[in-house]
């Protein structure tokens, strides 16, 4: 192989290429398409907020019997053949212009015009034989790090329910950060979305245990339509504008700093139905952080204060321990 030439592409050429015969999308190596309709989707949403994909890799060659340029898809079948299914209308995606999933017949003309000319990176293989092919091929589909659950999970799906919470999460990335509740490396691996499809699921079930399947399967269930997303998305911006309200220190310096008691915190916040002022609510949680760090033996506690120390130091997702602390938070801060 001589080299690798990186450029951008915009969507209306690799069109083109497709319609003229010129683009090889199923070479032997290459296996059968198996996104699903909720990744395909996600990747069209993708390409309109104007957000970075993968670069695709292709082999570029001379077909010399057909006297054609031929450019063979080593790597990014999935991604360009949703493309090229978007563009035939067989589905629809998530537009940022458009309330419901749009199909490219129901943009209008500047929409589509936009579309068609967003570009995507494309490395060509000049000149490589079979040997380069199959050895860059099992390169780029290698994975080094062991993934995490959720890291499994965003890489499993793409649908309603997975766009939502991540689009969720990174809107309070200042949020996580300023007040310490998670670090800039449990964002980058991911700690943050999965607090916040937690978050979600007990907003819509009520307070309940902690189980990686029962994420998996909400997840899945709803990875085709999320109904309850604007109302969730409401509910949530309403306990995070008060949050925002308060004093940093009344979160940053105290054990709400912890996601699980600002995960009690939250789910509390969202529950109450009488109204709580920011100064009432700083003063509250510095009284039960200043508790909670007393000098007091554990043993010289009362039963409710040491059964509430226990619950935010171990089993913390267990539903008994988020009941405990659910139970002394309210009735420290008085919210019914």
């Amino acid at each position: 192989m001589e080299r690798v030439d990186y450029e951008r592409i915009v969507i209306q050429d690799l069109l083109n290429l497709n319609k003229s015969g010129e683009l090889n999308l199923n070479p032997w190596y290459q296996r059968r398409s198996v996104w699903t309709q909720p990744q395909k989707a996600y990747l069209i949403n993708t390409l309109f907020e104007q957000k970075p994909v993968p670069t695709c890799y292709i082999r570029h060659y001379l077909d010399v019997d057909k006297e054609k340029s031929i450019k063979e898809v080593v790597d990014g079948q999935q991604r360009i053949r949703a493309i090229l299914e978007y563009e035939k209308g067989e589905f629809a995606a998530r537009h940022p212009d458009h309330e419901n999933r749009v199909k490219i017949s129901d943009l209008t003309a500047s929409q589509k015009a936009k579309f068609k000319m967003t570009a995507i990176s494309v490395g060509y293989l000049i000149n490589a034989d079979d040997t380069d092919v199959i050895e860059i091929f099992g390169r780029l589909n290698s994975v080094a790090k062991t993934l995490n659950g959720q890291e499994k999970r965003n890489a499993q799906f793409s649908g309603e329910f997975k766009q939502f919470c991540l689009g969720q999460a990174a809107q309070r990335v200042t949020i996580w950060r300023d007040l310490g509740v998670f670090t800039a490396n449990d964002i980058a691996r991911m700690n943050e979305v999965q607090f916040t499809s937690e978050l979600v699921m007990n907003l819509i079930d009520g307070l309940s245990d902690y189980s990686s399947k029962k994420v998996d399967d909400y997840y899945q269930q709803y990875d085709e339509d999320f109904q309850k997303a604007q109302k969730i998305s409401q509910r949530m911006e309403k306990v995070f504008s008060l949050i925002a309200k308060l004093a940093p220190a009344a979160i940053k310096d105290t054990i709400f700093s912890r996601s699980p008691l600002f995960f009690s915190l939250f789910v509390i916040l969202d529950s109450i139905q009488t109204k709580i002022s920011p100064s009432a609510l700083e003063e509250g949680l510095f009284a039960i952080d200043k508790t909670y760090n007393s000098d007091v033996p554990i043993a010289g506690r009362t039963k409710t204060e040491a059964d509430f120390y226990f619950a935010c130091t171990a089993s913390t997702q267990r539903i008994k321990s988020r009941q405990i602390r659910d139970a002394y938070i309210r009735k420290a801060l008085k919210l019914k």
